[in-house]
């Protein structure tokens, strides 16, 4: 096993891509860490950034990032934001969406801690300021899906017709399929989607490969 994790990371394409890729520097209270990726953010990431050069083919449903609980699904979100700038062309903006106020803290915070999100107040506050942050140009912007709600039921206003919006979900699973699941839709109808879950929702038809695509790891 020592053999074939050595022969694997060290061809040299790959070992450049770890370089350059896939190692964070993350400001943690004892000081700095150095976050090197494990196998299965590298060849997950890899994937979906294969998906995103196929945003023609697959009409903005980039798959699903099946990974448990504990995987290090933040961290590879940040892997797969920070590769596609550096490899893509594009004006790229990232919607990081979740469903809880504690799951949306620690992402933020993670991307801050890693120095990635550089721009003040990105994280949403409120509808309004949802709004006020889709219609504007900014690098990341982090929310709960809630704050794409509307009053008595209205249709929700188109907030930017770019193409170049990649909406990332964390725990895509319930709350990506009802009212504020197609109000986000409304709101950035040329965004793309890659959902990021331990729990895809399995009932009936697989709602979640649905709404997103296949599985991509």
């Amino acid at each position: 096993s020592l053999e074939t994790a050595i022969r694997a990371t060290c061809d040299k394409t790959r070992l450049l891509d770890i370089v350059e890729n896939f190692t964070l520097f993350i400001e943690d209270p004892g000081g700095m860490a150095k976050i090197v990726a494990k196998y299965h953010q590298h060849l997950g990431v890899n994937n979906a950034i294969r998906a995103v050069e196929q945003l023609g083919e697959n009409r903005g449903r980039l798959g699903v990032y099946w990974h448990t609980q504990g995987a290090g699904k933040s961290y590879s979100m940040l892997f797969f934001a920070q590769k596609v700038m550096r490899t893509l062309p594009g004006n790229w903006t990232f919607v990081i969406v979740t469903d809880r106020v504690d799951l949306d803290d620690q992402i933020y915070k993670n991307f801050q801690r890693a120095s990635v999100v550089t721009e003040e107040n990105v994280q949403a506050a409120s509808a309004v300021h949802l709004r006020q942050l889709l219609s504007e140009d900014h690098r990341y912007v982090f929310t709960l899906i809630h704050k794409f709600r509307t009053e008595r039921g209205e249709p929700h206003p188109v907030l930017s017709t770019r193409d170049d919006i990649i909406v990332m979900t964390d725990e895509a699973h319930r709350t990506q399929y009802d009212v504020l699941a197609q109000n986000m839709r409304d709101a950035l109808p040329n965004a793309a989607f890659i959902g990021f879950t331990g729990t895809p929702l399995m009932a009936g038809e697989e709602k979640t490969r649905e709404v997103f695509g296949d599985y991509i790891s």
